[in-house]
């Protein structure tokens, strides 16, 4: 386990501050990323609660037995399909997998209780989907009287049984207004249900830049004058980069591989005629993404809100590999006018000359948008730490 996050399973101590969880897994970049924002953020403003993050399976298999039978990670199967494009299906494996949390719930219940009746935990909070009723159940029964909320970092709820379960009294935070819409029609009370201004991004994203941008980008080999493009899929890469890459020998490119070193090497070998900087993973994505004029990836909820914050519109796919928790993310950029929505990228070479040519009504669409959420996310858990009933054992924050 990451020692970063080792303070995860440590049990709070007498008199400290109050404690909130917040539960993540790997699947995906999404969910740590959004536990990691939402920590660096308490640090940084001095929040009055300590923050734990939880690795979701280090409290269901702390002694890695998955992983010793099997040779990898539960999430290192849905990283490496991502990485290589194999997403057709998922929407069936979905279901399965559903199924088997529904089945696994009494012990999973019982797993998490027993931890959080020995963490003691004053909040806990749900940054990933699919088994937010056990994440509850759980902590009625290890440590009642805790609040618990649900923040969904997808633009919408996939049902059922994916972010919003029924007849639970927890909070839920949705980014957009379709999200708002799904937790009330599902008889959530309105006063438990919170409408944020989109996902939730790193401190990093509001931070000023280092350099001015034509500085940054002649630093690089880029062209100040000429529009770039940011190709961009997740934190693990794909394999369509590539393709995208060949098609746009002319059009200069920042390609953001993540963790994906072997096609970050490939990138940096194929041949262009404009100039291409290839990045590894960097924990700063956000000064990539302002080198840019668009962004070309994956209708990810994290990628399309980074993308928007950094001022860029988007040419993202819709179709058999979109995964389906994914799929209302193109209606919205459609609905929202802020870029294209392809059925495959062979088409992007066109694309991208649309875009060009329309890319002033496109940012002056996407500065309508003006994400906020890291900093109304923790405006809210100051809110339901004071507003919650004490926990057995607990001490109320007002008296820390």
């Amino acid at each position: 386990m990451d020692s970063s996050f080792e303070d995860a399973a440590r049990p709070p101590v007498d008199g400290a501050l109050p404690a909130v969880d917040l539960v993540y897994f790997n699947a995906g970049g999404g969910h740590r990323a959004a536990a990691e924002a939402l920590r660096s953020l308490a640090a940084m403003q001095g929040r009055r609660w300590r923050v734990r993050t939880l690795n979701l399976f280090d409290v269901l298999d702390p002694a890695g037995r998955f992983e010793r039978i099997t040779g990898f990670a539960p999430e290192d199967y849905y990283n490496k399909r991502l990485a290589r494009g194999w997403t057709i299906g998922l929407a069936q494996e979905l279901k399965i997998l559903q199924a088997m949390i529904r089945a696994a719930h009494p012990w999973m219940v019982e797993r998490l209780a027993a931890h959080w009746q020995a963490t003691r935990p004053d909040l806990v909070v749900s940054l990933v989907p699919n088994v937010n009723r056990a994440l509850h159940d759980g902590l009625a029964r290890g440590r009642p009287g805790a609040p618990f909320a649900t923040v969904l970092t997808d633009f919408a709820d996939l049902p059922p049984h994916f972010w919003i379960e029924r007849g639970q009294r927890q909070h839920l935070v949705c980014g957009t207004g379709r999200a708002y819409a799904q937790a009330l029609a599902a008889g959530h009370a309105p006063r438990r249900v919170h409408r944020v201004s989109g996902m939730i991004l790193r401190p990093s994203f509001y931070a000023p830049p280092r350099v001015g941008r034509d500085e940054a980008r002649a630093a690089l080999g880029l062209d100040p004058a000429q529009p770039v493009g940011a190709v961009l899929f997740g934190g693990h890469g794909s394999r369509v980069m590539k393709r995208i890459a060949a098609r746009l020998p002319d059009v200069p490119l920042v390609l953001l591989c993540g963790h994906n070193a072997a096609l970050a090497d490939e990138l940096r070998a194929l041949p262009a005629r404009a100039p291409r900087v290839v990045v590894g993973h960097t924990a700063d994505v956000a000064h990539y993404l302002r080198l840019a004029d668009f962004l070309v990836g994956k209708p990810g909820p994290g990628s399309v809100s980074e993308a928007l914050h950094c001022g860029l519109p988007v040419i993202v796919t819709r179709n058999a590999f979109t995964m389906p928790q994914e799929r209302y993310n193109t209606e919205w950029v459609r609905d929202q006018g802020v870029g294209l929505v392809l059925e495959s990228f062979a088409d992007i070479e066109p694309a991208v000359a649309r875009m060009l040519a329309a890319l002033p009504s496109f940012r002056e669409r996407v500065q309508r948008h003006r994400n906020r959420a890291v900093f109304e996310v923790a405006e809210l858990i100051d809110r339901w730490l004071a507003t919650a009933p004490v926990p057995e054992g607990a001490t109320p924050a007002a008296a820390v």
